[in-house]
């Protein structure tokens, strides 16, 4: 009777173990973990690969975009249980026995899909100027002037910005450095503002328009000061944004906005290449000069052989790793506004081939 009534809890107690993980649901519980973890491992890949084209910008070498077009998630667990016994007769030699037994399975495999930006879409992606009236937006949502026109902008009304055309390293002129310092004083008072306006025959156009009610006089003044540097009437208020490198007529602002790999240039020289490889003409001298002494401090991705122990984002190339500090907010910001311009370029197109699906197991 005691074997009986072993038997008969121990085949319960299996019976329960097996009815709990048929009743759990695994997937419920894998949505907050999964969601998170893969965005923030999307989130670092991102980082790295904008790091990574922009250090080979900087050598002359090909930049390459992959996204993740696709993540599939699967899991899978199984249970099985068994029981199995003895009992034997009183003057039996062997006596009695119980065998009990649980096995599970779990399976996490995953299949990652990428695109390769390629063809048509690469070119338009990478060489096709960012709309002067989305830069412009983003000022409007709040973002720094003298930030996003620094990063995107190669020239305003025919002041030329720092720049790296033609593979020689050009600084900024004083007037327009001066014009972004003051937009940057004029956006925090709220003294100009953007507007989009339809026409029957030019469609959309968007106009930038400076305010000189309710705001101070110091704020009007520092409007008119932009006004003088970008040679425009001083009293008018209101300028259509085209694209244009030389300057526009009187209700006009010509702006030359950069293309994906003109930012990307002009960020890769800010780059702090090591010395043999700029000795060894692997690539061209360029923060030595951005860093010179009286200019203005910019972004700064460093490199050594050693890998870096408090990095924002790093990448190992040529035998050498180039990361940016994390605690360099300026470059960390230059890094992300970079990966955010790309969203900028999106040509809109349904091609999604060709496609590398990579299934982890």
């Amino acid at each position: 009777m005691a074997t009986q009534f072993i038997v008969k809890r121990a085949t319960a107690s299996l019976t329960s173990v097996l009815m709990l993980a048929g009743c759990t649901h695994l997937g419920p519980r894998t949505v907050t973990r999964d969601r998170c973890d893969y965005g923030s491992a999307i989130a670092e890949s991102w980082k790295a690969q904008t790091l990574l084209n922009v250090v080979k910008i900087r050598y002359m070498d090909l930049p390459v975009v992959l996204e993740v077009g696709q993540i599939v998630s699967g899991y899978s667990l199984e249970t099985t249980a068994n029981v199995g016994g003895q009992i034997s007769s009183a003057d039996a030699i062997q006596g009695n026995s119980l065998v009990m037994g649980v096995q599970g399975r779990f399976t996490d495999r995953p299949t990652i899909t990428y695109v390769p930006m390629t063809g048509d879409k690469f070119l338009r992606g990478l060489l096709t100027p960012i709309d002067p009236k989305n830069i412009f937006f983003l000022l409007q949502s709040g973002y720094a002037a003298d930030f996003i026109l620094g990063l995107t902008v190669e020239s305003l009304n025919g002041l030329g910005n720092r720049s790296t055309a033609g593979g020689i390293l050009r600084e900024a002129e004083p007037d327009f450095m001066r014009v972004l310092e003051l937009l940057r004083e004029v956006q925090a008072a709220g003294g100009f503002g953007l507007r989009v306006e339809e026409g029957k025959e030019k469609g959309q156009t968007a106009v930038l328009f400076f305010r000189r009610e309710n705001v101070s006089p110091e704020v009007r003044e520092k409007g008119a000061e932009i006004r003088r540097l970008l040679k425009v009437p001083p009293q008018q208020d209101r300028f259509k944004l085209i694209y244009s490198p030389a300057q526009g007529g009187e209700d006009e602002l010509a702006v030359t906005s950069r293309s994906m790999i003109q930012i990307m240039a002009a960020f890769a020289s800010y780059v702090d290449a090591p010395a043999e490889h700029i000795k060894e003409r692997r690539t061209t001298p360029g923060v030595e000069n951005a860093l010179k002494e009286g200019a203005k401090p910019g972004p700064c991705i460093h490199s050594s052989k050693q890998r870096p122990a408090d990095a924002y984002a790093a990448v190992r190339y040529r035998d050498h790793w180039f990361w940016i500090d994390d605690r360099d907010w300026q470059s960390k910001r230059a890094l992300t506004a970079v990966t955010f311009f790309f969203t900028l370029t999106e040509s809109g197109s349904a091609e999604r081939l060709p496609l590398i699906t990579i299934p982890a197991q």
